[in-house]
């Protein structure tokens, strides 16, 4: 697997891919960028993740691989029509794939490419703020719906 570590507005972030998929992206404030240099998809997602942190970009068009189970990728599929500055909650996304509130929140834990496949767009009833897996957890998912102006009640 390449990695590429990036500073952003969000954290430290390391990217992994192979040759030709995005394969993670995970918070690690103690990683260093490697001396070799990156893969064109790490470079292409570090592009992309600056446009959006730049709020020059609102939809990632990346190639990724995420390897999940039926319900995870239809989580995930379903995380990535959420509109940039939107929300869905955790019941609602479970009613519209016709599974368990419970379980969606167990998939969006395993999301391995937060941001991109926006994990932090779901919210709990009310837009209560629920877990999160990556950076800060909750402040972290917080952030990011701040910088796409998501207005929670």
């Amino acid at each position: 697997m390449h990695k590429l570590a990036i500073t952003s507005p969000f954290g430290r972030l390391v990217l992994g891919a192979d040759e030709h998929v995005l394969l993670r992206i995970r918070w690690d404030e103690t990683a260093s960028a490697p001396a070799e240099t990156a893969s064109p998809i790490l470079q292409e997602t570090r592009r992309q993740l600056e446009a959006y942190a730049e709020r020059r970009l609102r939809i990632f068009d990346l190639p990724m691989q995420t390897d999940g189970n039926e319900l995870q990728e239809q989580v995930w599929a379903m995380m990535r029509t959420i509109p940039y500055g939107s929300t869905m909650t955790y019941g609602e996304m479970a009613r519209r794939l016709g599974a368990d509130a419970r379980d969606v929140g167990g998939v969006c834990g395993t999301n391995r490419i937060p941001i991109v496949i926006p994990c932090h767009r779901v919210v709990g009833e009310g837009g209560r703020m629920t877990g999160f897996s990556g950076g800060r957890g909750v402040a972290s998912k917080a952030q990011l719906l701040a910088h796409e102006g998501a207005l929670l009640l």
